[in-house]
């Protein structure tokens, strides 16, 4: 099945900002585009707003005026749904109600030829659902676009139970001739970026709701440290607060209140407070006019150790072992083995977060996982009541001696980067073992959805097969609420597999 014929008519039904962004795509791709709104005069205002911003695209020269005047010719407001009647494919972008959604598709079946593709750009609900109102659901299927939609280039194409593959083979071949890179996913919760992204916002907040470390902090070390583009904390003050809970509260919901996906009390009391981010003028930070920006904890400086001692690898930081040297620090006694500690001349150890606290431990220093500890800014330590001042001084004092801002944080099991990509890598493979999508798709939606800097199967192939696993095992110990408990799919990629290596 091949995508749409550029002559073929695509209807729009909604005239915010998504369906403006969805009917500009295939504006330009090359088809006719009709825009309906049930507010009458809002059609014919969207595709005035619509020919603007192709007129700034003439203006930066990444338009010619000619493909301009082209597609403003093929730019139809309607006045009713009936005009639809020619439509190869209509879109909706209207509320995300389950019934406004269904209402409009039983009205446009009734008019659209047998051949229309019907497709919706919910975000948060069933496609099957929403198809159950219908006489023919096969040709029904999910086209999530990201806003803004001209820009971003991911499109989830999501297949209701009832969704023919034909119908869904073509949708797919018509997003990517329009431009985008079309992931195919299956109807669940949150479909892939919104099911997967949740730990990216709820171990932030996690942290701060333990009063391990102020936001300003987390950010900086989900971005400095982690290679993240926002930290959580900005990221859902740019997106709003009301929005980022509400689609959280909905997976939650779906999933049929799983602690997995559990909203956050901290953003539930922000929501309620009405400081809703940006738009509002406060959220986690505050926005007015004049206004201090929050700075992260950032230690004072700290002398270097003269050596440590290696006992084995440090796994997915053994980076670090070359960059100590290289800074003039002394590495001694180093292992071959799997293990990921340092022992400071103080005696006291530094340990890559691995789920556990330093309660149980006399004197110790946790360090955070790093994307890349060359070109990390930053690292997280986390110390407990029991960690000396002279082994906290002289892990600080070899960070810093490697070039790095170092933040010290309570003590948190998992840290802040190593809990997170923890999770986002289990509910990537529970995702693919229950048939959500592949795990190449999965990739490519997280990096291109959320601009994460690796994909969660990539990510995971970095850190190596158990580390995810064990991290969570150890933080389910500590938490048996069932939150950090690892899927089976995860336990299966760690162990089974090794097991089978170990055998042959």
């Amino acid at each position: 099945m091949t995508a749409l014929d550029l002559s073929s008519t695509v209807g729009v039904v909604g005239t915010g900002t998504m369906g403006q962004g969805i009917a500009q795509v295939a504006l330009v791709a090359g088809h006719p585009v009709r825009l309906y709104d049930t507010v009458p005069g809002r059609a014919e205002e969207a595709a005035a707003a619509i020919v603007a911003r192709l007129d700034r695209l003439v203006e930066k020269d990444r338009m010619t005026a000619a493909a301009r005047d082209a597609a403003r010719a093929r730019l139809l407001p309607a006045g009713e749904l009936a005009e639809f009647a020619d439509c190869t494919l209509v879109l909706e972008a209207v509320l995300e109600r389950l019934e406004a959604k269904q209402e409009l598709f039983r009205a446009l079946e009734d008019i659209v030829g047998e051949d229309c593709l019907l497709a919706t750009n919910t975000s948060s609900l069933s496609v099957t659902a929403i198809g159950g109102a219908l006489r023919n659901a096969s040709r029904l299927v999910g086209l999530h676009f990201f806003n803004p939609a001209p820009l971003l280039p991911l499109v989830e194409v999501v297949s209701g139970f009832a969704t023919d593959v034909t119908s869904a083979t073509r949708a797919f071949e018509t997003a990517r001739s329009w431009g985008k890179t079309p992931v195919a996913c299956a109807d669940t919760p949150g479909f892939i970026v919104n099911r997967i992204a949740r730990p990216f916002y709820a171990e932030a907040f996690a942290v701060y709701e333990a009063q391990a470390a102020d936001p300003a902090t987390i950010d900086a070390v989900l971005r400095e440290c982690g290679g993240f583009r926002m930290g959580a904390f900005e990221l859902t003050d740019l997106i709003g607060q009301d929005v980022n809970e509400s689609v959280t509260h909905s997976v939650w919901q779906a999933f049929f209140q799983d602690v997995r996906f559990a909203p956050s009390l901290a953003q539930r009391r922000l929501v309620e407070s009405g400081r809703l981010g940006r738009k509002t003028g406060h959220g986690w930070y505050d926005y007015a006019d004049g206004a201090e920006p929050a700075e992260p904890h950032t230690a004072e400086p700290a002398d270097r150790p003269a050596y440590v001692v290696a006992e084995g690898g440090l796994g997915p930081a053994a980076e670090l072992l070359a960059m100590i040297r290289e800074a003039g620090i002394q590495v001694r006694d180093e292992d071959e083995d799997h293990g990921t500690r340092l022992v400071l001349p103080s005696g006291g150890q530094l340990v890559l977060a691995d789920g556990q606290t330093s309660v149980e431990f006399r004197d110790v220093v946790y360090f955070d996982l790093a994307l890349d500890y060359r070109r990390a800014t930053r690292i997280a330590l986390s110390a407990g009541h029991d960690t000396l001042p002279q082994t906290l001084g002289e892990a600080i004092g070899l960070f810093q001696a490697l070039g790095k801002q170092v933040s010290v944080i309570g003590d948190a099991p998992g840290m802040i980067v190593a809990r997170t990509v923890a999770r986002i890598v289990d509910l990537a493979h529970d995702a693919v073992a229950k048939g959500v999508a592949t795990e190449e798709d999965i990739d490519t939606a997280m990096r291109l959805g959320v601009n994460y800097p690796l994909g969660p199967f990539e990510w995971s192939r970095r850190l190596g097969r158990d580390f995810a696993y064990d991290l969570l095992d150890d933080l389910h110990l500590r938490d048996p609420s069932g939150r950090y408990a690892p899927s089976l799919a995860l336990y299966r990629h760690a162990y089974a597999t090794e097991k089978r290596e170990g055998a042959s």
